[in-house]
């Protein structure tokens, strides 16, 4: 019996979104764990969405999480990051502008 393995995804696009990630959940561990580092908790959940992000099916072409029809998480790991997001969001404003405004997705009605 063959398993068929799932090729990693490492383009630009999965490495963006890795970058923001880390940083949201380094944001959220130094604001609500009182961290420099990141703690065991936020290590075990960066580990896991970095793992997800290359085992993406949709790859390059993938949509942000909260729209996509496939829900890859674990429901305890899928309630940690909303939790990481929903607290990191705003500070990621003043923290990392660039990447908070490049990470706001736009309508396709502007898209125009």
């Amino acid at each position: 019996m063959t398993t068929a393995k799932r090729q990693l995804n490492d383009g630009p696009k999965i490495r963006k979104e890795k970058d923001i990630v880390s940083k949201m959940i380094r944001l959220y561990c130094k604001k609500k764990h009182h961290h420099k580092e990141l703690c065991e908790e936020c290590q075990d959940l960066n580990h896991y969405a970095m793992k997800r992000l290359s085992l993406c099916q949709f790859g390059e072409e993938k949509t942000a999480c909260a729209k996509c029809p496939i829900h890859c998480y674990k429901p305890d790991y899928r309630q940690r990051i909303k939790e990481v997001m929903r607290f990191s969001g705003p500070w990621m404003l003043l923290y990392h502008p660039i990447e908070s405004i490049k990470h706001i997705p736009i309508p396709s009605k502007l898209r125009k």
